[in-house]
């Protein structure tokens, strides 16, 4: 097996002494997993921060095997982690996407959205402008997965009484149906975007 494509990574799991599996979504393969060796490193640990988008290269001997995974940074996130409503939207965004999506499995439209909506967050002067695009990517996810009958995003232009219904809307699916048991504990970074979000909302 061998991949090489851009990837955006979303979750980081330490692993032994040095290394750390990552999950990243790509663009035709969706979420893939792999070994990154010196993954806790003081120069590889900042390329794996969640949002980050790298030039990865999976090798692995059979498709059956946790692949090797290398890593370039091709654009950084992370000093939006420091700032609390755009980490809040950044965490959410990428553990919905690590454990929700089934590995292996291609969701194009899927990484095209999370990237729209990570850049949506890093660009946007405010989260009025980047809150309808987290939430259209949210319940993308749960149309993907074939629970999103009856779901309509608000329209551009939304207010936050419409973004935040949306949220109620789409949760309800999430808690029941996709991210119950052992997943559920993934819902916590939502919550925690939610209410920064409400702050400023009301």
């Amino acid at each position: 097996m061998l991949i090489r494509c851009p990837a955006i990574v979303c979750s980081v799991l330490l692993h032994g002494e040095h290394g750390a599996v990552v999950r990243a979504l790509t663009p035709e393969d969706g979420l893939v997993a792999g070994y990154v060796r010196g993954g806790r490193s003081r120069r590889i640990r900042p390329i794996l921060s969640p949002g980050n988008l790298v030039a990865a290269e999976y090798r692995a001997r059979t498709e059956d095997q946790l692949p090797a995974l290398t890593v370039e940074l091709s654009h950084s996130r992370a000093g939006l982690l420091a700032e609390p409503l755009p980490a809040a939207a950044i965490d959410w965004l990428c553990a919905l996407t690590a454990v929700a999506l089934p590995e292996r499995e291609p969701f194009p439209d899927l990484y095209q959205a999370l990237e729209a909506a990570l850049a949506a967050v890093e660009y946007a002067p405010s989260a009025r402008g980047w809150a309808l695009a987290a939430l259209r990517y949210e319940m993308l996810v749960v149309a993907g997965l074939g629970y999103g009958a009856g779901l309509m995003p608000p329209a551009e232009g939304a207010d936050w009484p419409d973004i935040l219904n949306g949220w109620r809307q789409s949760g309800r699916l999430l808690s029941d149906d996709i991210l119950s048991g052992r997943r559920a504990s993934a819902l916590d970074a939502r919550e925690r975007l939610i209410e920064r979000v409400k702050r400023i909302a009301t």
